[in-house]
């Protein structure tokens, strides 16, 4: 399989290449930064330099002519401003998805978060009220596509290693935290079980193996 991924070097898109490679897949990570280049191959991916937030649909639609799937991991990250939670977590899923479709590129994986679906608490700080609208808004342009899409939020994300034990369900889920490494295993499994399609899950840790909760959502 050929799997392209936006925002191939944030730290999820990394374990994820990481897996795929692993299986024998090829994964394709787009990148801003040519610094970056070295990290994705080390990881067993291909790095290709693409600016979300400038290219056109026509241009993102040749990086994924032949792909089997794409998986949305781009987020403007910490640091960023209320601008740029619009221009990547929401216009750049915008992009990507309408590139999928112009490509017939049929498996998406969004990576959304827990809190998109529903307004902002109040008292939200803003730049964190910007990031849940964009996510909200991406979900909702996602569901409207012919595309066969999965949006995943995940819960709180840490850095410890995998524990093949999550909670994996509609929404909602009780608020928890998951390793960034079991969400590239999910991810990794998510892009090829058929039945998993045209659904929103929410991802926390659990008391469930990994597979034994991919199979009851298929």
């Amino acid at each position: 399989m050929r799997i392209v991924i936006a925002g191939g070097h944030g730290k999820i898109a990394l374990l994820l290449e990481r897996l795929l490679a692993e299986r024998g897949d090829r994964a394709v990570g787009l990148i801003r930064n040519p610094a970056h280049i070295a990290d994705l191959e080390s990881a067993g991916a291909e790095a290709v330099v693409c600016d979300l937030e400038a290219a056109s649909v026509e241009d993102v639609a040749a990086l994924l002519s032949g792909a089997d799937g794409v998986v949305f991991a781009a987020g403007a990250g910490a640091g960023s401003g209320a601008p740029r939670k619009d221009s990547v977590d929401r216009a750049a899923s915008v992009l990507m998805a309408g590139a999928a479709e112009r490509a017939g590129v049929r498996r998406f994986v969004q990576i959304s978060s827990m809190g998109a679906g529903q307004p902002p608490r109040a008292g939200s700080g803003e730049v964190w009220a910007a990031y849940l609208t964009a996510k909200t808004a991406a979900e909702a342009d996602l569901r409207r596509r012919d595309l066969d899409w999965i949006i995943l939020r995940p819960g709180g994300l840490t850095d410890g290693p995998a524990t093949g034990m999550i909670r994996l369900a509609a929404p909602p889920v009780p608020a928890g935290t998951i390793p960034r490494a079991d969400v590239a295993a999910v991810i990794t499994a998510l892009l090829t079980e058929p039945g998993a399609g045209h659904q929103t899950l929410e991802l926390t840790g659990g008391d469930t193996p990994l597979a034994a909760a991919i199979q009851s959502i298929a």
